[in-house]
């Protein structure tokens, strides 16, 4: 039995956990078909923690995966329930979503205890600390890599309804952590006391249980206030009258299409706010859909509108805004034709879990 040490957020760490000459080989489960796989890795060094777990970062070895870096989330599994986390993750498929490649079990130091560790897609950066370099710097982000980060933020929210990575080359963002997810089914409570307090809605707030995705669009408003302000909107105990005030700190940088695309995403009523798709079609994205529109690095800018049939049967009314006209071909390459388009109807999109 491998030596444990310090116990971190209910997670104990064995002596191998942080080694980073050992190699280590286990037999996981594919993270889409559930096939058997073994995976092989090394480098393995603690990187990140939160409520729900520990996170690694290890570099995977092997001949289709040869020095290829993984995230591995390690949470303590309790053998009474299912993991949510894992169910939601292995249903997802997404560009702007972190990508479950497998998962597998492992025992600790105690009698029945065990461990489920998600091996994930690794990211090498977060939009927190993208955020707090420029604030290091004393320069604001750039309104187009804010744009950037916003948009794919808001894509894949409407394809699943967060903390957030991002690869600083490449301008790819991708949520990841489903610890708190769920799938919402009309008419059942829901726990009050989630999301993080800066983001937290304000039907939160007054202990709503029958909130909606809404909270999320909330959540998302308040993200795209900090990149602009470099700082949370809603800090510590402020209250929500607070928007007005901090409004007019902005910076004058700050383009009126920005501020309505916020002000619309903070309704203080839910059914009030934009969802994300409709978010998506704010005149803000403009520039986004602009063939030729580079980084500010002068990098060439991700793929951002290689929609799926599933994300275009969200709202088919909206397709002529969400698609720029020089993307249409790749799309038809896909059988896809969004002047003769047949959605999917919604509820064959919507998942459930046993």
């Amino acid at each position: 039995m491998a030596q444990h040490g310090p116990i971190n957020n209910g997670v104990r760490l064995s002596s191998f956990d942080n080694d980073p000459q050992r190699v280590v080989t286990v037999n996981a489960s594919d993270g889409v078909s559930g096939e058997q796989v073994e995976i092989k890795y090394t480098n393995c060094k603690v990187i990140g923690n939160g409520s729900f777990g520990v996170v690694f970062q290890a570099r995977q070895l092997g001949v289709a995966k040869h020095l290829e870096d993984i995230a591995i989330k390690k949470v303590l599994q309790d053998k009474r329930f299912k993991n949510r986390e894992l169910q939601i993750m292995r249903l997802v498929k997404h560009p702007n979503v972190v990508d479950l490649r497998a998962f597998f079990y492992s025992s600790g130091d105690k009698k029945d205890e065990v461990y489920l560790n998600l091996v994930l897609e690794y990211v090498p950066e977060t939009v927190y600390r993208t955020s707090r370099h420029y604030v290091k710097l004393k320069q604001p982000i750039p309104n187009l890599q804010i744009k950037l980060y916003m948009y794919q933020l808001l894509r894949s929210l409407a394809y699943i309804h967060s903390n957030l990575l991002l690869n600083p080359s490449t301008g790819v963002l991708k949520l990841c952590d489903f610890g708190s997810a769920k799938i919402l089914v009309p008419g059942e409570p829901n726990v009050s006391y989630i999301c993080s307090r800066y983001y937290r809605a304000p039907e939160l707030i007054f202990g709503a249980t029958n909130y909606s995705t809404n909270i999320d669009i909330w959540s998302t408003g308040c993200v795209m206030a900090e990149l602009m302000l470099g700082q949370p909107l809603f800090p510590g105990e402020s209250g929500i009258d607070q928007l007005v005030e901090i409004i007019k700190v902005f910076r004058p940088r700050t383009s009126t299409e920005m501020l309505d695309l916020v002000a619309r995403l903070l309704e203080y009523t839910p059914t009030s706010r934009l969802s994300a798709i409709e978010a998506m079609c704010h005149p803000l994205f403009g520039e986004l859909r602009q063939e030729g529109t580079s980084m500010p690095s002068g990098r060439e800018m991700p793929v951002l509108f290689n929609f799926t049939q599933e994300e275009l049967s969200i709202r088919p009314d909206l397709n002529s805004t969400l698609v720029p006209s020089w993307r249409e071909a790749e799309l038809r390459s896909r059988g896809i034709d969004i002047n003769n388009f047949t959605p999917i109807p919604l509820e064959q999109l919507r998942i459930t879990l046993d």
